[in-house]
């Protein structure tokens, strides 16, 4: 039956890998396999165990218990990204976001890379790498008229957006599933990823400046809209704020990370709902616009404008790598793995260039279940950075990239020739920073 599981989860996950070529959404596929998977082990009454990382053993359980943990830990996780996409649509629903463009004051191509560098370097750190690269790809639009720069001013904000999701525990997918289940701390990851990931950015963006893409000026002057709501730039600054807000309240209470973002949410959500009481008119994202003086409820609004698609991607695709964590194929096979690389660090490189091809967050959960590392072991800080920036060396390799790919439609064959040895630099530049300063600094 080990097979038949086996061939269920590569034949799911090749379609996910595929959604572009076989147009089929990879939330089908992940519901599917996930499903299966565990039908297979119930009606086959295969044998579930739990991994106890302490004794580095199997434990055997039942699988209601084992079941009801993964999906326990899965809800944690899509809790907490559900209560920071509200708060990001609340932030666009006043068009909070509008109030970054007062930032861009040059016409320097060279300039304008730095600028957008730094700025999805901050801001994939705060408001995740995904949200970051659409917000500035759409500023990029309304600055940026050539298309030809344009890509490659997006191929840069792909690479620093990841670049910046990767040190932050609410910066990525990964980190914030790592952080979650407490294998790292909000301060360690910081402390361990930080510097690495400055220099994935700094590098690509350095070399990238000496291209002749990005010499001269920009075409045209620079026409920037202000802000449609009088509370734009609060709400932006409030919701970010209250995003930051939440590795702290874990800290202070050691409280889960979702209950900190609810507690955020809930305050972000009264001050939409006052500011929107008053009279003022706003557009909406879909262009439509408020009566004076009408009230609508921007907290209902924007919980219809989050993608729920990608949270029934990750419940799939988390449930259906547990399924084979709980028959203990993670457990072997990391021990295997061991035994043919002896070196953690070569692994987990893997892992990044792995992330390129294939989604990083079921590889990061696979790892999560073959190693049995203490709370903020290097090796999960080091797993943070791989996964988090290794997707950049292939445009369909990162959220980021799928989504910049669909905005300014991206080929895929450009990004390979033009972008990806950039991503590669920059991603093997940290990962010897980690290195060094890991062994020599922070453990030496």
């Amino acid at each position: 039956m080990e097979t038949i599981i086996i061939i269920v989860f590569l034949a799911g996950y090749l379609a996910i890998t595929l959604e572009h070529n076989i147009k089929i959404d990879k939330l089908i596929p992940a519901l599917a396999m996930m499903a299966i998977l565990w039908a297979i082990i119930a009606l086959s009454h295969m044998d579930v165990f739990e991994v106890n990382t302490v004794l580095q053993e199997l434990e055997p359980t039942h699988i209601d218990e084992i079941l009801l943990h993964h999906l326990g830990k899965t809800a944690e996780i899509l809790v907490f990204l559900l209560g920071a996409m509200t708060i990001v649509e609340i932030i666009d629903y006043f068009d909070g976001f509008a109030t970054i463009k007062g930032y861009i004051r040059t016409r320097s191509k060279k300039k304008l890379l730095w600028l957008f560098a730094i700025l999805a370097f901050i801001l994939s750190a705060i408001i995740d790498n995904l949200t970051a690269t659409i917000v500035l790809i759409t500023i990029l639009q309304k600055v940026v008229s050539d298309r030809n720069t344009r890509l490659w001013f997006a191929g840069m904000i792909i690479i620093t957006a990841n670049a910046g999701g990767a040190w932050s525990p609410i910066g990525d997918v990964t980190t914030t599933m790592l952080w979650i289940a407490n294998k790292v701390t909000a301060g360690q990851l910081v402390i361990h990823v930080l510097l690495p990931s400055i220099v994935c950015m700094v590098v690509p963006t350095f070399i990238a400046s000496k291209n002749k893409a990005f010499k001269g000026n920009i075409d045209g002057d620079l026409v920037l809209e202000e802000t449609k709501s009088k509370y734009g730039s609060t709400m932006l600054y409030l919701g970010l704020g209250a995003i930051v807000f939440v590795p702290f309240f874990k800290t202070m209470t050691h409280l889960p990370p979702y209950v900190g973002m609810m507690l955020s949410l809930a305050v972000v959500a009264a001050f939409a709902e006052i500011f929107s009481n008053k009279k003022f008119s706003i557009s909406t994202i879909d262009g439509g616009e408020h009566e004076e003086g009408s009230h609508h409820s921007p907290v209902h609004h924007s919980l219809s404008k989050i993608e729920l698609p990608s949270i029934l991607f990750f419940l799939g695709i988390l449930l259906a790598v547990a399924a084979l964590e709980s028959l203990g194929m993670l457990f072997h096979y990391a021990q295997s793995l061991n035994e043919a690389i002896p070196n953690t660090d070569i692994v987990v490189l893997l892992f990044g260039v792995g992330s390129a091809v294939i989604d990083n967050v079921p590889l990061v959960a696979a790892s999560m279940g073959m190693f049995g590392q203490a709370l903020d072991s290097p090796l999960w800080h080091f797993i943070a950075y791989s996964a988090g920036t290794g997707g950049s060396m292939l445009i369909i390799g990162s959220a980021a990239g799928v989504v910049a790919m669909g905005m300014e439609k991206i080929d895929f064959f450009w990004y390979l020739k033009k972008i990806s040895w950039l991503a590669f630099i920059g991603f093997i530049s940290g990962a010897g920073v980690f290195i060094l300063l890991r062994d020599f600094v922070l453990h030496g």
